[in-house]
C-alpha cells in the first residue's frame, strides 16, 4: 500500500454559467491530471492515501465538491449528467485538454459520466466499488445490498419527501461495512472518515441529492465511452454489490473488471492485489499509452 505524502493543495472557487459556485482542488505538480470523484457523503478533497503513488507515477489530482457539499452551491434536482457538465467546466477552468477520471462508490457513476460525455478529453476511467444505473436492464439493482443501504436507496426511489423522512429517522443506522472495512479505516484509508465528516457538516441535503441522482436516469449514454475503463469491486461489498460492476463491464465495450476476492467496500481500496494502488498503476499505464 502506498504511503501518504504531504502535497500542497490549491483550493479555489469557480463561478459556473448558471451562477452557482463550484469549489475545486488542484494538487501541485505538472503530471497528467486525474480528476477524483468522491463518494457519499464526502467532500471532494483529493485522495490523500494515493498522493505518494500518484507523484511517483507522474499523475496529479484535481477534484471538486459535488453541489451541496463543502464549498459548492447546492443544485436541487441535479443528475449524474449535470455533475459531468460541472466537471467539464472545472476542466475548462484548469485548461485540461486531456485528463483521466477516478471515482469511488457514488463517485463511480460520475467518473463514467465524464468519460461518456467528454470522450475526446478523458484518457481513461476507473470506478472503484461504483454503482450501475438504476434502470440497468436485467440487473436486480438492490440484490446483495445490506439492510441500511437497501432501505436508504429504496427511500430515495420513493421520492424526496420519503427520502428526507427516512434520513431523519435513521441517521444513526449502522453502515453495511464488514470487519475488514473497519480494519481498513484504521489505516491510511481512515482519511475517508475525515471527508465523510466534512461532507455531513452542512447537513443531509447533499447526501439526499446524491441518492436521488443514483435512483433516477443518469442522462448518460455509456455506449459513448471510448476510453479504457477499469471496474474494480470487492466481492463481499454490501454497500454497492459487485453485480453492479459486472453489469457495467457487460455494457461498456472498453471495460476491464477486477473482482477483488475477500474484500468489501473499503477494504478493497486497501487490498494488496487489485486494490486502489494497483488501479492507479493501471491508470498510469493507460495514460502513458
Amino acid at each position: 500500500m502506498s504511503e501518504t505524502s504531504a502535497v500542497e493543495i490549491h483550493e479555489f472557487d469557480l463561478t459556473l454559467a448558471d451562477g452557482r459556485t463550484l469549489h475545486g482542488y488542484e494538487c501541485e505538480g505538472d503530471g497528467v491530471a486525474v480528476m477524483w470523484h468522491h463518494g457519499t457523503p464526502n467532500v471532494g478533497t483529493p485522495p490523500k492515501p494515493l498522493f505518494a503513488l500518484a507523484a511517483e507515477l507522474g499523475l496529479r489530482w484535481v477534484s471538486f465538491d459535488r453541489p451541496g457539499y463543502g464549498g459548492s452551491t447546492a443544485h436541487p434536482g441535479r443528475t449524474v449528467a449535470s455533475v459531468a457538465t460541472d466537471a467539464a467546466a472545472l476542466a475548462d477552468a484548469l485548461d485540461l485538454e486531456r485528463f483521466a477520471v477516478v471515482g469511488h462508490s457514488g463517485g463511480g457513476p460520475h467518473a463514467l459520466a465524464c468519460a461518456a460525455r467528454q470522450p475526446a478529453r478523458v484518457i481513461a476511467a476507473v470506478s472503484l466499488g461504483g454503482l450501475a444505473p438504476f434502470d440497468a436492464e436485467g440487473l436486480d439493482w438492490f440484490a446483495g445490498m445490506g439492510p441500511t443501504s437497501h432501505a436508504s436507496l429504496r427511500a430515495a426511489a420513493a421520492g424526496i419527501e420519503g427520502k428526507r423522512a427516512h434520513e431523519q429517522e435513521h441517521a444513526d443506522a449502522p453502515i453495511d461495512f464488514t470487519a475488514d472495512d473497519w480494519t481498513a479505516l484504521s489505516g491510511p484509508w481512515g482519511w475517508l472518515g475525515e471527508v465523510a465528516a466534512a461532507g455531513m457538516a452542512s447537513g443531509l441535503d447533499a447526501l439526499i441529492d446524491d441518492d436521488l441522482a443514483y435512483v433516477t436516469p443518469w442522462g448518460v449514454d455509456l455506449g459513448a465511452i471510448i476510453a479504457p475503463v477499469l471496474l474494480a469491486h470487492g466481492a463481499d461489498d454490501h454497500v454497492v454489490p459487485p453485480s453492479h460492476s459486472a453489469w457495467l463491464a457487460a455494457h461498456i465495450s472498453t471495460a476491464e473488471r477486477w473482482r477483488v476476492e475477500g474484500e468489501s467496500h473499503i477494504s478493497s481500496l486497501a487490498a494488496e492485489h487489485h486494490g486502489a494502488d494497483d488501479a492507479l498503476r493501471w491508470l498510469a499505464d493507460r495514460v502513458r499509452g
